[in-house]
């Protein structure tokens, strides 16, 4: 899809890649953890043991998308380039821990709660000299929570 001219519409459309490896793109955005085939424990980055049974086997699963917020912190010093306030946060996602920023509201106590229900949602972090874009993810409240 790399530089690719949607013709019915006459638009570039660039390529886009994902910011870490356990974020799927496309028409159905989500997150793939690495199971333990043991207990069941769930990890994003590469494990060579559950730090959980210390079993050695792993297979993919998909991460719930919507979820609650569980903690949160507004951070107002970063470093140089950072945009500063901004929402970290750890969402529950069907019993899944997720770290990950709230986006698409104000990052104030006013806007952001505990038990607030969150969906994943996809956010592009910059792209380089040839138009491919790097995206990452976040999460937004949902209608009404």
């Amino acid at each position: 899809m790399s530089g690719l001219t949607d013709r019915a519409r006459g638009v570039i459309v660039s390529e886009q890649v994902p910011l870490v490896d356990y974020l799927v793109l496309g028409d159905d955005p989500h997150l793939v953890a690495q199971e333990c085939t043991s207990c069941g424990a769930r990890f994003f980055d590469r494990r060579n043991a559950c730090a959980a049974c210390s079993a050695t086997e792993f297979r993919p699963a998909r991460v719930a998308t919507q979820s609650e917020v569980r903690s949160f912190t507004i951070v107002s010093m970063a470093a140089p380039g950072i945009d500063v306030p901004f929402v970290a946060s750890i969402v529950d996602c069907d019993g899944t821990s997720v770290r990950g920023n709230i986006v698409n509201t104000p990052p104030d106590p006013e806007h952001v709660t505990l038990g607030m229900k969150v969906r994943l949602a996809t956010v592009p972090v910059g792209s380089d000299a040839s138009g491919t874009e790097a995206i990452g993810f976040g999460f937004e409240p949902l209608e009404g929570s």
